[in-house]
């Protein structure tokens, strides 16, 4: 999940990024001397020895040798400023490490420096084969982790059932009755929402933005939580109800049964991507619905 919202964000500044004057000094380094605009790289370190309007780099690390007038970003690498550079922007790093060759780095005070430790090899190795997001190899490692996620999401499922039984009962039903429902209310949820972000980068101040993405962040994760419980819990009943006797039934069996099989769907190389869409849009199509009343209801 992680990755895949690295690339979204890599995405977005690659619409938003104008043309630049790069050379390739190797294969794996791209050195810029004359941007006219904003620098995005996928895979690739970036040496940066004139001015820049921004700098993204996705799975290496960004070196700044000359002057950035907006934001350094780096995910899956570090960020180097040389002594003689400046940047007036926001540092923004996930999975590295901000390394200035002066105490006093040329920097706008008013501006922030943003660092996560977290995931660098990971972040490097998707930007040099993205093809292993889509089909990752099987090992004792992957096999361990998908066990791992089995119990967290069983866990998880305890857990919310315990709290909120009648949400996730009423989520289950409504989802039986009209999946096609939900799904759309979903997916058409998740486009507006996806619009929303994309308008506020445009068109609102920074901190308005930075508000707007935590705010749909937060949504997405939370009925994402929901709405996978919700949904391993009705697919433990189906598999309970068709092959089990009815004196076999239990509810800690339909949530192990239910984790089970999502897990399973979510680690099918290249089939996890359909099943990881059909999750989210139901998902949010169950929080959507939520208070709906009469209209779920069948006589």
């Amino acid at each position: 999940m992680l990755a895949a919202t690295a690339f979204i964000l890599l995405a977005v500044f690659a619409l938003r990024a104008q043309p630049s004057n790069v050379s390739t000094s190797n294969e794996n380094t791209l050195t810029i001397e004359e941007p006219q605009g904003e620098i995005y790289s996928f895979g690739k370190n970036v040496i940066v020895r004139g001015n820049a309007k921004g700098v993204l780099v996705f799975g290496g690390d960004a070196v700044i040798e000359g002057a950035v007038d907006g934001d350094v970003a780096a995910i899956g690498g570090s960020i180097i400023q040389k002594e003689t550079a400046s940047i007036s922007g926001d540092v923004i790093i996930f999975g590295g490490a901000y390394r200035p060759e002066s105490k006093t780095p040329l920097r706008n005070p008013e501006k922030e420096t943003i660092v996560f430790a977290v995931f660098e090899e990971d972040f490097r190795r998707f930007a040099q084969n993205p093809s292993q997001l889509f089909s990752p190899s099987f090992s004792l490692g992957f096999l361990t982790q998908r066990v791992l996620l089995l119990l967290f999401w069983f866990v998880i499922s305890l857990v919310l059932t315990t709290i909120t039984p009648g949400a996730i009962s009423r989520a289950v039903v409504r989802f039986q009755l009209s999946a096609l429902k939900v799904f759309a209310f979903g997916s058409v949820g998740f486009v507006v929402l996806i619009g929303v972000v994309m308008s506020s980068l445009s068109y609102l101040p920074n901190y308005v933005y930075t508000i707007v993405v935590l705010m749909a962040f937060a949504l997405l994760l939370l009925s994402f939580v929901f709405g996978r419980v919700a949904l391993q819990v009705s697919v433990g009943k189906q598999i309970q109800k068709r092959f089990l006797p009815e004196n076999k039934h239990s509810e800690t069996l339909a949530l192990l049964l239910g984790a089970f099989v999502w897990t399973v769907l979510l680690s099918i190389p290249y089939l996890w991507i359909f099943a990881l869409i059909v999750l989210t849009a139901a998902s949010l199509g169950l929080v959507l619905t939520a208070r709906s009343k009469n209209s779920w209801q069948k006589t």
